[in-house]
């Protein structure tokens, strides 16, 4: 049966096929009730009210704000953009939800990195860190660091909390936004030389986190790690970009640090946070410092993970760039 109590929704306000977006449509088709908690009332606070979700408008950095939003609220899905202060808002999440005493689950989206972000290999001599993270980096972004210090805080904190660690989705900036104008030319000009990843489709995650919301007892304590649905190098990804752009597509492999100045530092210069965050997505990925996959996506949702030709072709920018 459906809770009676409102499900809080935060970064609600993401663009159409986010994932805190996509998992409104869901609850609301599933009969849940939904407050979205969003940083403006704007057109997208009005079509989250229109879709039939409640709408509260405030700040993630303000305690009164967070309080007045958990009111009635046992379940919470925290989810923020990138930001310095990423750290300070899990935390006022997690202090407010403990005040209130009677949470059931808080449904944390994490990164995959943190299943190898563990005290031993974050200390280890830098020669071994290298070796792992594929030699371009030894250290993590302070995004990265962010979502290890929110893990522990959430541990400290008892909450009944469920970490998802995705690996990147394929709609990543670095696979969409950054890409979309060596795509118009046919050609898919990326960092990653010949190794190989696995992003996984925000749909997946999405339909997983309304899955544990809506049964939580299963899942807490627990942290999953997410993969997309098979490894592949950036000529299999070439193939999948052709099939949603219908027309030929040719990988183009580029030195990590020329395509960072390129296209990162160019793009997010008003972003430092941001474009730093990417930059080390860049070096893990283009130094083979991801390894191997998972099933567990698979085994919790009953079905095998959406493709990334799936996402691609769902994925407005795409779609777009594929209609031009």
């Amino acid at each position: 049966m459906p809770e009676s109590n409102p499900i809080l929704i935060t970064g609600a306000a993401g663009e159409i096929g986010g994932v805190s977006r996509t998992m409104v449509d869901m609850l609301l088709e599933r009969g849940h009730p939904v407050r979205a908690f969003v940083r403006q009332d704007d057109e997208r606070a009005h079509a989250l009210r229109q879709a039939g979700a409640e709408v509260a408008v405030g700040d993630l950095l303000n305690i009164a704000d967070v309080i007045a939003a958990l009111k009635g609220v046992r379940r919470i899905y925290f989810s923020m953009s990138l930001s310095p202060y990423y750290t300070d808002a899990v935390s006022l999440m997690a202090a407010a939800a403990r005040a209130q005493s009677d949470i059931e689950v808080f449904v944390n989206i994490s990164e995959y990195e943190q299943s190898f972000m563990t005290f031993e290999k974050m200390t280890a001599p830098e020669e071994e860190r290298r070796a792992w993270l594929g030699g371009l980096v030894t250290q993590w972004s302070p995004q990265q660091r962010a979502h290890w210090i929110a893990e522990q805080v959430l541990d400290w904190s008892g909450l009944p909390t469920v970490n998802i660690r995705a690996a990147m989705f394929v709609e990543n900036p670095l696979m969409t936004w950054l890409a979309l104008g060596p795509l118009s030319n046919g050609e898919l000009r990326l960092p990653f030389g010949h190794h190989r990843l696995a992003p996984i489709a925000s749909y997946d995650v999405a339909e997983l986190c309304v899955k544990i919301l809506t049964d939580p007892a299963p899942h807490i304590s627990k942290s999953y790690d997410l993969n997309g649905p098979e490894l592949k190098d950036m000529h299999g990804f070439a193939q999948d970009y052709a099939a949603a752009l219908g027309r030929q597509v040719t990988y183009v492999p580029e030195d990590v640090e020329t395509w960072n100045e390129t296209y990162v530092d160019s793009a997010l210069a008003a972003f430092p946070h941001t474009a730093e965050h990417l930059k080390t997505l860049t070096r893990l990925m283009g130094g083979g410092g991801y390894r191997g996959t998972t099933d567990q996506l698979e085994t919790l949702l009953g079905r095998p993970p959406k493709t990334v030709r799936w996402a691609l072709e769902n994925h407005p920018r795409i779609r777009k760039l594929a209609a031009a």
